[in-house]
């Protein structure tokens, strides 16, 4: 399948997803984000967050998983869904799925973290373990569906998750149009690629950036090479940002990412821990370490981005371990946050 074919969402499709998903997910806040330090030519830079830890299940996925389950004909639904997700996927497909009275199986990677597997259990979804790479999953996903004939909700793969996850770049261009920069998570791509076709369509001028760490750089190499490559999952399961460990970006992902992104920027895992204090200690809110890959490439990638004065970072979830969470917030400042 080439990129050239593949039809980018239009804001037409975004907005009936919106209106579509209204009742499941929610309409979330830019939080005002004074980090210090960030100011330049003598005026300060407002940066604003997009909550999407607020989401019902914590997490921006809500959208997708809403918009694609909630277009399910009854007979789809009752032949149950099935998706492959190392977390928030699974938790949004489960919550969605119960909204319909669907059936809802879900396959993990055994390092999934605890919290997002006992949420995705807690939602009454069946969960089946296999190993850590994500063509696993795939695999082992195929194969229920040929024996069972479940309904795959694909994480990111699909035109419809990316239509419901552009529902976050809606929100973020309708509210704030003087926004001049926006950035965003980047793994399997439905994300960024939704929220950079939303901002692109209404607000031509933004300067739209995916951010991914530098142990799962997968997409970016893909975005500086124009063609889509693959890390091993021992490579990607490096990184502390569980939720960006995707092996590779989605072709249709892809395409979106290649026609309205203006570049994607990696951070290292002391960065990501760093931006994690950050927002909790100007914002409160509570993020995972892949919801703050953004915040960390506005820390410390300053070089790296364009000029602006105005900037939106999406915090994609707030699903982190407890545990994780106080040793991230407990730990020594490290040089690069001087």
């Amino acid at each position: 399948m080439k990129s050239e074919k593949i039809s980018l969402v239009t804001i037409e499709a975004i907005r009936e997803a919106a209106a579509r998903i209204a009742g499941v997910a929610v309409k979330t806040p830019l939080v005002r984000a004074p980090f210090p330090g960030l100011a330049g030519y003598g005026f300060q830079k407002e940066i604003r967050l997009k909550a999407e830890s607020l989401q019902p299940i914590g997490a921006f996925k809500m959208r997708g998983a809403a918009n694609k389950i909630l277009q399910l004909t009854p007979d789809e639904i009752a032949r149950g869904v099935i998706t492959y997700s190392s977390g928030n996927h699974a938790q949004a497909v489960a919550y969605a799925a119960r909204e319909v009275g669907a059936k809802a199986v879900i396959v993990m990677p055994s390092n999934a973290p605890a919290i997002k597997r006992a949420g995705t259990l807690a939602l009454g979804a069946e969960v089946v373990d296999v190993g850590v790479a994500s063509s696993e999953r795939l695999a082992m996903a195929e194969k229920l569906v040929r024996e069972h004939g479940y309904v795959v909700i694909p994480p990111y793969d699909d035109e419809q998750i990316i239509a419901g996850q552009a529902t976050c770049g809606l929100e973020i261009a309708e509210e704030w149009p003087e926004v001049e920069l926006v950035l965003a998570p980047v793994s399997g791509g439905g994300l960024l690629g939704g929220v950079s076709a939303a901002v692109k369509q209404l607000l031509p001028n933004v300067k739209v950036f995916g951010v991914e760490p530098e142990l799962a750089g997968d997409t970016a190499e893909s975005f500086r090479t124009g063609k889509i490559v693959t890390w091993d999952a021992e490579l990607t399961s490096r990184t502390i940002a569980d939720g960006l460990r995707t092996q590779s970006v989605g072709v249709r992902n892809f395409a979106h990412i290649q026609a309205f992104v203006d570049g994607i920027i990696t951070v290292t895992e002391v960065e990501i821990r760093a931006a994690m204090r950050m927002i909790v200690a100007t914002t409160r809110l509570v993020p995972e370490p892949s919801g703050a890959v953004p915040v960390a490439a506005l820390l410390f990638h300053a070089a790296q981005l364009p000029d602006y004065r105005r900037a939106a970072a999406v915090v994609s979830g707030g699903n982190v371990d407890p545990a994780l969470l106080a040793e991230v917030l407990t730990e020594k400042t490290v040089d690069s946050e001087q």
